[in-house]
């Protein structure tokens, strides 16, 4: 029998503390991000001479960059490491904007490739949305995106045939991340070979929730949510037509908290997809959401105040979950179902059954061995577990629950899940 997960509770979120080599990186940055240009132009200069490429199609990618990059100067106080974190993940999605619109110059048999009836789910972290991802991917009949693959989904020009290269420039990113937030594995465990969200991919259009969780930029949040996103979806299914041209896959398994407020973008863009949408408590969803994002922020941000960082996260949590309730039926009945998480905790393995069969997915033996391996191999909780609590972001869990009664009754979580109270 297995022991109990050691749990701990992580006490610097306001006074961020770290390893001594996790500090001497942190220390050595300032110089070089005192170099960098952090502007549309410098950027997309940077990524246009790198590759020799200087086509970024259609659609007002440096207009948006702009907003958010006058987010990040004026909303917040970034660090170095922030600074950092900011120009390469720029320059990195212009670089693969680049090289998606040179793959499609050169092949343009590209865009007659049909994404057809993806799987997407749709739900908060710590609904049970990554261990139920990672169990249909285990399936290889479907076709899943890993982290190496989300951050470089095109090769460089110059990369030896194969995946190699790519994979090993991811894992030496999440090398120095891991050593500076070792907690993170406890939430939100990362390899490069982990399957990750195509939110990544949407970013590839510079327009996703991506940028807020570096940094709580509520600038870029309200021009996002001011601005209607189906045709970024649209890009978004390009750049799956471009990955299948690549690495091939038949019918590919989807997943990110930002849609549970695209569900009309996500039914133009994927008439034919099965949509899977997972609900838990929002009291502590919210609180373990604000936790993650509040601890991560410590290598973005000059300062850290978890009520401002966490209390953003309160209001955008807030955001989705209203969404999810408004547009709910927009989704088809006979293609989507809603996952309780507690339900799924306690039989994954026929949650996983009944999706098969709404998404009319064969469930054969190999799909069966590969769920089982998946299991045996990730145990929950296997890093230990982190204990979670609103009260570091000035937030009550009586008042997040009352907050939350629509979204309980309608999906039958949490405290206000049937016609119990709270006075």
């Amino acid at each position: 029998m297995s022991s109990e997960p050691e749990i701990i509770t992580i006490d610097d979120l306001a006074e961020p503390t770290f390893s001594e080599g996790a500090q001497a990186i942190l220390d050595s940055v300032g110089p070089f991000a005192d170099t960098l240009d952090l502007s549309v132009e410098g950027m997309l200069a940077q990524a246009t001479s790198e590759l020799r490429l200087d086509d970024l199609g259609a659609g007002g990618f440096g207009e948006r960059l702009g907003v958010l990059l006058g987010a990040f100067r004026d909303d917040v106080e970034l660090s170095p490491m922030g600074v950092v974190s900011v120009h390469t993940l720029l320059v990195q999605l212009a670089r693969n904007r680049l090289l998606v619109e040179d793959q499609i110059r050169r092949h343009p048999e590209i865009l007659d490739i049909e994404i057809a009836a993806p799987i997407v789910i749709a739900g908060l972290p710590r609904t049970g949305t990554t261990h139920l991802h990672n169990l249909l991917a285990a399936d290889p009949a479907l076709r899943s995106l890993p982290y190496w693959e989300s951050l470089e989904p095109v090769p460089l020009p110059d990369d030896p045939p194969g995946t190699g290269a790519r994979v090993e420039r991811a894992a030496m990113g999440l090398e120095f991340v891991n050593a500076a937030l070792p907690y993170l594995r406890r939430m939100h465990d990362m390899t490069a070979e982990h399957v990750h969200e195509e939110i990544q991919l949407l970013a590839i259009d510079a327009s996703t929730m991506l940028f807020e969780t570096m940094a709580p930029v509520t600038t870029w949040k309200r021009y996002y949510q001011a601005n209607d996103q189906t045709e970024h979806y649209r890009y978004l299914y390009k750049v799956l037509q471009v990955l299948t041209f690549l690495r091939g896959g038949e019918r590919w398994v989807l997943k990110s908290p930002q849609h549970l407020e695209q569900f009309r973008a996500l039914t133009t863009v994927f008439p034919d997809a099965v949509f899977v949408v997972t609900h838990r408590d929002p009291v502590s969803v919210t609180a373990s959401m604000a936790t993650m994002i509040t601890y991560t922020s410590r290598l973005n941000l000059a300062r850290v105040d978890p009520s401002l960082v966490g209390g953003y996260w309160v209001d955008r949590v807030a955001d989705l979950l209203d969404a999810c309730v408004r547009d709910r039926d927009l989704l088809p009945s006979a293609r989507s179902m809603d996952v309780r998480f507690h339900e799924f905790m306690a039989d994954d393995l026929g949650t996983v059954a009944d999706i098969y069969e709404l998404a009319g997915q064969p469930l054969d033996e190999s799909a069966r061995t590969a769920h089982r391996a998946y299991l045996e191999t990730h145990e929950r909780d296997r890093f230990g577990r982190v204990a979670y609590s609103l009260d570091p972001f000035s937030t009550d869990a009586h008042e997040c629950a009352l907050r939350h009664a629509g979204y309980c009754r309608r999906f039958g979580v949490g405290p206000l899940a049937g016609n119990t109270t709270i006075s």
